[in-house]
């Protein structure tokens, strides 16, 4: 887990920010793999991303526990691209919170959050202290995700004015518009 005094621009994602993106983008987007299809897609990502061992036991429980937690943080994410928060999404991340603590281990020069457990809680763990560690360096709201319904695309606002409502302008951004263009014309008919 980094540190809560790593020192960089806040207009590139740190190390948690990257963590945090590459959970959310388990999804199947733009031609890519499900990563939590079933078990054994769920225990590949965790292996890959280097959450686990091969070995890691996962249960079908784990399996619904990081799919809530992936639709909750897509909609706090959406909500940074200035959609309407869902308290349930909220509710959802402090349930799970509870339920796969961290601990701080507190250095010299640097402090860091732990998770209590190994396996597959840990992972859920590491996750969300990533998330934590972005809002106490004030930069969880730059964490997005894409506004085009069928994107929903995780990335990282790197704009001055944190304005990014898409993920790209020339392919989500352009499809918006075009939709909001055509809706448009059919009411004025």
């Amino acid at each position: 887990m980094p540190t809560a005094t790593t020192s960089g621009s806040p207009l590139a994602p740190s190390p948690a920010a990257e963590l945090v993106l590459a959970f959310v983008n388990t999804r199947a987007l733009r031609g890519g793999q499900e990563s939590l299809a079933d078990i054994t897609a769920f225990r590949g990502w965790l292996v890959a991303a280097g959450f686990a061992d091969p070995g890691v036991h996962v249960a079908e429980g784990d399996l619904a526990t990081a799919r809530e937690l992936r639709e909750a943080l897509i909609g706090v994410l959406l909500a940074h691209a200035g959609a309407p928060v869902r308290d349930e999404d909220v509710d959802r991340l402090r349930r799970l919170g509870e339920r796969y603590p961290v601990r701080p281990v507190v250095g010299a020069f640097d402090a860091a959050m732990h998770p209590v457990a190994d396996g597959v809680g840990g992972a859920f763990a590491r996750v969300l202290a990533a998330a934590a560690e972005l809002a106490l360096r004030g930069t969880w709201s730059r964490v997005k995700a894409c506004r085009n319904p069928p994107c929903r695309l995780g990335y990282y606002d790197r704009s001055r004015n944190q304005a990014a409502v898409y993920c790209e302008a020339r392919t989500c951004g352009a499809q918006m518009a075009a939709r909001a263009y055509r809706a448009r014309t059919r009411t004025h008919r």
